[in-house]
């Protein structure tokens, strides 16, 4: 019989080490969203000019 133990010799696997881990994801989630800034970009800007002239044209009836 083989002993699976010894042929694949898991008692001497080293762990694994995860301390990194987090700044890949992060750095992977930053490079996405970037990404998603820049392919957009022109929708992004036409929404944003929206919003703000939303924001102005209703400004007035406030500070009236």
């Amino acid at each position: 019989m083989f002993n699976l133990e010894r042929i694949f010799k898991v008692r001497n696997l080293p762990k694994l080490n995860n301390k990194g881990l987090g700044t890949i994801e992060v750095i992977l989630i930053l490079v996405v969203l970037i990404g998603l800034v820049i392919i957009f970009k022109d929708q992004l800007l036409d929404l944003i000019a929206r919003i703000f002239a939303a924001i102005s044209k209703d400004s007035g009836s406030v500070l009236s």
